[in-house]
């Protein structure tokens, strides 16, 4: 591998200038193989660091260098930043797999930033003021389990979608916490301790689903057995230590849970195993899906909208996850030509 930039000199992403030479180890996310309209091969990829993610290709690429590469890790680059459609591109004209020292990786895996202790604390509050005793109970059989805490407090919530960074589970998970309280006075009908629960409950299986210590990837859990059933056998677990300490959380409870677990998805094509078939299921699921959703278009579009601006761009590439190009700007600040 080339000599590697050292970590205090790196050209973070979001500091990226126009026709500047970029070298040294990176994230590399869902890298592709394409074909341009000539033919040729050339590869697509998003290259990232804790900062932030922008668009890298290679044309001059061959089937068999993408076949040494991660489509999810690390690799070292040699690269001219390239303004195009709002956005700092990277034209890559070498690349290679990488493994980054404990330095490096500290400059390449984002995280939160919002302390993951206070979350934590706010997320424990919220579930202190459920006022069913057997869901209560079942609340704290989850906050006490001191390891899984700790893994929820540092857990990505995705690879490469949403909240994708160091304690994204834990911001995530509030965030859903907090659109609850908001939401649940106009529709009171719904039982709030279910639909809190279910929010809590409903990507815990990503604690074990998802690596980071060494850069995000999925476990061996998470393959052979993935977020939502992991998610399902922990509640079953812990349904039955709240019984042996004579809390029994009622059956209809606990099955209407795992269906909120196995459902919040929304539909088969998207992971779910089962439809939401509750009122609660259906609010769990529509809300986990506006914060995921929201949460990706303000990333894609909102906090760096000035710099895209000058980039000459006012939509972002496709964002695959959303189906279109988003819009960038906030309308009342475009000025009419």
């Amino acid at each position: 591998m080339p000599t590697q930039t050292p970590p205090s000199r790196r050209a973070f992403i979001k500091d990226l200038e126009a026709n500047k030479l970029v070298e040294g180890v990176y994230a590399i996310q869902n890298c592709q193989i394409g074909q341009t309209k000539a033919g040729k091969p050339f590869i697509k990829c998003l290259i990232a660091d804790k900062t932030g993610r922008t668009p890298g290709r290679m044309w001059n690429a061959t089937e068999e260098l993408f076949s040494t590469l991660p489509t999810d890790g690390f690799v070292w680059i040699s690269a001219q930043s390239q303004p195009y459609q709002g956005e700092m591109q990277l034209i890559i004209q070498q690349i290679e797999k990488a493994t980054p020292s404990p330095v490096e990786l500290a400059d390449l895996l984002p995280c939160s930033k919002y302390d993951p202790e206070e979350m934590f604390a706010e997320v424990t509050k919220v579930m202190e003021s459920l006022t069913h005793p057997a869901i209560k109970a079942l609340a704290k059989q989850y906050l006490d389990d001191t390891d899984l805490m700790d893994r929820f407090k540092r857990a990505p919530a995705a690879m490469t979608l949403h909240h994708a960074y160091i304690s994204g589970l834990l911001e995530h998970t509030l965030s859903l916490l907090r659109l609850a309280q908001a939401v649940l006075p106009l529709y009171p009908q719904l039982n709030r301790d279910i639909v809190l629960m279910g929010l809590l409950l409903h990507d815990m299986g990503k604690c074990t689903e998802l690596t980071w210590e060494t850069g995000f990837g999925y476990s061996d859990d998470g393959q052979l057995v993935g977020h939502v059933a992991r998610g399902v056998i922990w509640l079953q677990r812990k349904a039955e230590d709240c019984a042996a300490l004579g809390q029994k959380v009622p059956e209809p409870v606990l099955r209407v849970l795992h269906h909120i677990i196995l459902s919040h998805h929304g539909k088969a094509e998207f992971g779910a195993l089962k439809i939401p078939a509750t009122a609660e299921a259906i609010a769990v699921s529509l809300m986990d899906n506006m914060d995921a959703k929201l949460h990706m278009a303000i990333v894609a579009t909102r906090g760096e909208s000035e710099k895209a601006a000058e980039l000459g761009g006012n939509f972002t590439e496709k964002v695959w996850a959303l189906e279109t190009r988003l819009y960038r700007p906030d309308p009342t600040t475009v000025e009419e030509k």
